[in-house]
């Protein structure tokens, strides 16, 4: 047993906490702490905003505590209404079944299922599927407050739109699921990103409603840019952690591009390396701290594709911006015949999403085909494009797409 709390703190995760000096009490004990992380299954995978959730699940299993990973098979009928401007849409069963059984092999990357703090997975489906109105309203909706709940941030902002009496009970029945959990498997500590906190005050506060005094939260930084805004966004959407959303080469040009002044915080969240080492690489502001991107890259290519879909990806990535590698790996294209126009391949691509901002992104001087800039909007690409068997189409610095016959 090894306390987390300071491994959790030195490395920026934690944001806020219930009870932090009961909680540190509790992990300076020496036991194991049975601690839940839920997760909507609104998608048949995960994405980037779930990434640092995971990883404090996983160094605090490192620590001796077990992990209930619980997947919102239940509460996924509803929707978190936190963040959200307009209701969720509603998902079959069938659906969520679906997205539970593909998020799962997931998980694994990131806990294990084996040992004496084996991991498990609970769908809360099982037990609020189940549950009757009158009984539950009764017994769990009595002892929240309207007024309070309507002060937490995940509700005010939906006052003006207007917010459902469907959408009212998330809360109670997220924090009806910390309840159950503590009561049938022991659990003590509710965990989630900071846009969770209302909703774990609510399990929180339930638990210790009904006479029990060692229920806590605690919620970690999401992962954000210096201006805020969250990570994880590309010019198709999500970062997915799936590679049919999102190919290993995309995923760890993400990371190998990101911004000066976040490295240091995403090699500390999104990567197990020793903070030393992460000190180290950050200790240069120039063109040196492009080899803690390049590490941060690879660290985390290799934690979500493998070791082998990270050496690919990097191979790609030296041979288009270094000179040298392989160019087998980057994003590539197939084309029936070489006489194809230019705006057409962008969209083809994905690289421009319609052909007036394929357009645009010629006369702006923004694409090149072969290292040479293209301006004329009626370019149609030929056979002497393909001298190499291959041509090489790029948008900006850093979009790439090899295209072939």
């Amino acid at each position: 047993m090894k306390n987390v709390l300071p491994i959790l703190q030195e490395r920026g995760y934690i944001e806020q906490m219930t009870h932090p000096e009961e909680m540190k009490e509790l992990f300076e004990s020496g036991k194991s702490v049975p601690f839940y992380i839920g997760i909507d299954p609104t998608a048949d995978s995960l994405h980037v905003g779930h990434f640092v959730s995971l990883m404090v699940a996983s160094h605090m299993q490192k620590c001796g505590h077990k992990p209930i990973i619980l997947v919102g098979g239940g509460t996924a009928s509803i929707g978190d209404p936190s963040g959200k401007t307009d209701m969720r849409k509603m998902m079959t069963r069938e659906t969520i079944d679906y997205n539970v059984k593909c998020i799962k092999k997931q998980i694994e990357k990131f806990v294990s299922f084996e040992g004496e703090n084996a991991a498990i997975i609970v769908n809360n489906a099982d037990w609020l599927l189940d549950l009757k109105y009158i009984d539950f309203m009764r017994d769990i909706g009595s002892l929240f407050s309207v007024n309070r709940m309507l002060t937490f941030e995940c509700y005010k902002q939906r006052m003006e739109k207007g917010l459902t009496f469907f959408e009212l009970g998330y809360m109670l029945m997220q924090s009806y699921d910390f309840l159950y959990l503590y009561n049938k498997y022991g659990c003590k500590l509710e965990i989630g990103g900071n846009d969770q906190w209302s909703n774990i005050i609510g399990g929180v506060e339930l638990i210790r409603k009904i006479g029990k005094d060692d229920s806590f939260g605690l919620t970690f930084k999401l992962l954000t840019t210096k201006e805020g805004k969250k990570m994880g966004k590309t010019e198709k959407g999500a970062l997915w952690l799936d590679a049919s959303k999102v190919s290993p080469y995309e995923f760890y040009q993400y990371w190998r591009n990101v911004d000066d002044d976040s490295i240091e915080k995403v090699l500390c969240l999104l990567t197990f390396l020793p903070i030393e080492k992460i000190k180290e690489l950050c200790a240069f502001k120039d063109e040196r701290i492009n080899e803690a991107k390049k590490v941060a890259a690879f660290e985390i290519t290799k934690l979500i594709h493998g070791e082998e879909e990270a050496k690919k990806a990097e191979e790609a990535s030296n041979a288009l911006f270094n000179g040298n590698g392989s160019i087998e790996n980057m994003p590539s294209n197939k084309l029936e015949n070489s006489d194809i126009s230019l705006v057409d391949v962008l969209v083809l691509t994905g690289i421009a999403p319609s052909k007036g901002q394929a357009r645009t992104l010629i006369t702006q001087g923004g694409i090149s085909l072969n290292e040479e800039k293209i301006s004329d909007i009626n370019y149609n690409l030929s056979e002497k494009d393909f001298a190499d068997g291959y041509a090489i189409l790029k948008k900006g610095k850093k979009v790439f797409h090899k295209l072939v016959i």
